[in-house]
């Protein structure tokens, strides 16, 4: 009798983790690797959040949390829903979780049987079609190409929902591109959702706070009103707050889908950890002034690359929305040869040869569902991101027709 479950057959390990370890590896070799792979902001968490968590430490609150969040914390999400998204929700309608990614996860296993659809645009978080086959699920995407600025039309949801259409996930601002959907396109997709009353709908929110260029976000419970009843608005404190170690994700949505994601959790991992639970509450009702400050960084990085990477011989690359991502076309390198004489014949190849070339780690497209294409993450040092840039235009230098 096999020991390894026959599900964990159809998955596949995270991408991206596998490039940002691939990377400590060669560091650790003594090899002088930039990373762009890893999704994680450069910053610090800010002092008032960690001082919030000493002076909890200091008072004790280190015992075990309630499995869907502390009631201080799950009162200042539905503050924070209320204030910066025009939601109103109470304790019962949200959930507290070990990071975004569990929420995503929890509220799969509590609703998918077999056969059911996940509809995933394209380009996708890593994450989502595996979570979906973990859960019993099976992720059926809707393609959002560049042409549609890597967003989906109406047209495409449309034809992609069928009977057994459970879940739609919208992640904007979007992982891996950077894309996000304005006010006018979540209504657009709303209307569509409006005549599938069997379709509910996951949000991930996660980078909110990281818009640039006088982008408005908005969330699709908010434009659509009429869709509250069966959207799940997931968020948490990583991206914006710089919270990625202290794992805090949070979700609102209708008080049966919570109870079931509880119970889920209630036999895996339990609440989320009490010390970060009692920061977080420092994250959403402190100061937020920081969060404009850090996304001018960002957007003067995003600049930065998306401006280089034009230059290299092979590559183009859109302006993103938000997130602290580009997602680069490599169409122009494919067919090229390497002066190792290695023929590119895919962005998997592309990738590889900035790694063994010129030490730079970037995760390619396909692990987007989406080719030829590399993601590059711009959450790092302005002279990494510099350096990175001269590396990679060398390397596209050296391809020979």
């Amino acid at each position: 009798m096999a020991l390894i479950a026959d599900r964990l057959s159809r998955i596949k390990p995270s991408a991206t983790m596998a490039v940002t370890q691939k990377a400590q590896e060669m560091r650790a070799a003594g090899h002088n690797v930039i990373g762009l792979g890893a999704g994680e902001p450069d910053f610090d968490t800010p002092d008032n959040i960690k001082d919030a968590a000493k002076a909890a430490l200091d008072a004790g609150k280190t015992k075990y949390a309630p499995v869907g969040g502390i009631p201080g914390l799950r009162e200042a999400i539905a503050r924070k829903f209320k204030r910066e998204n025009g939601l109103d929700y109470d304790a019962a309608n949200i959930t507290v979780a070990n990071g975004g990614k569990q929420i995503i996860y929890d509220a799969m296993v509590a609703t998918l049987n077999e056969g059911d659809e996940v509809l995933i645009p394209t380009p996708y978080w890593v994450s989502y079609p595996d979570m979906t086959l973990l859960a019993g699920g099976e992720p059926r995407f809707v393609e959002g190409g560049e042409e549609t600025g890597f967003k989906i039309t109406p047209e495409a949801l449309d034809a992609a929902i069928t009977p057994k259409t459970k879940w739609l996930i919208l992640n904007s601002p979007n992982n891996p591109t950077g894309s996000a959907y304005t006010r006018e396109e979540l209504a657009a997709l709303g209307a569509v959702l409006e005549r599938h009353p069997h379709v509910w709908i996951m949000t991930d929110d996660m980078y909110e706070h990281l818009v640039y260029d006088g982008f408005e976000f908005t969330t699709i419970a908010q434009v659509t009103p009429s869709l509250y009843d069966r959207t799940l608005t997931m968020n948490g404190v990583s991206k914006a707050y710089a919270m990625t170690g202290w794992r805090v994700g949070y979700a609102a949505g209708p008080a049966a889908l919570i109870k079931a994601m509880n119970k889920v959790r209630s036999q895996s991992t339990s609440g989320a950890g009490t010390i970060s639970q009692e920061a977080s509450i420092e994250a959403l009702d402190g100061p937020q002034e920081f969060l404009g400050e850090r996304a001018a960084v960002f957007r003067q990085r995003r600049d930065l690359v998306v401006d280089r990477l034009n230059m290299c011989v092979g590559l183009t690359c859109r302006r993103p929305e938000g997130a602290f991502y580009v997602f680069a076309s490599c169409a122009g390198t494919i067919g090229k040869t390497t002066p190792a004489g290695t023929t590119i014949e895919s962005d998997l190849d592309f990738a590889a040869y900035l790694l063994d070339e010129a030490q730079v780690a970037v995760v390619p497209g396909t692990a987007f569902g989406l080719s030829p294409y590399f993601r590059v993450s711009y959450a790092t040092s302005t002279e990494a991101l510099e350096e990175a840039c001269d590396r990679i235009e060398a390397a596209c230098a050296k391809l020979a027709k």
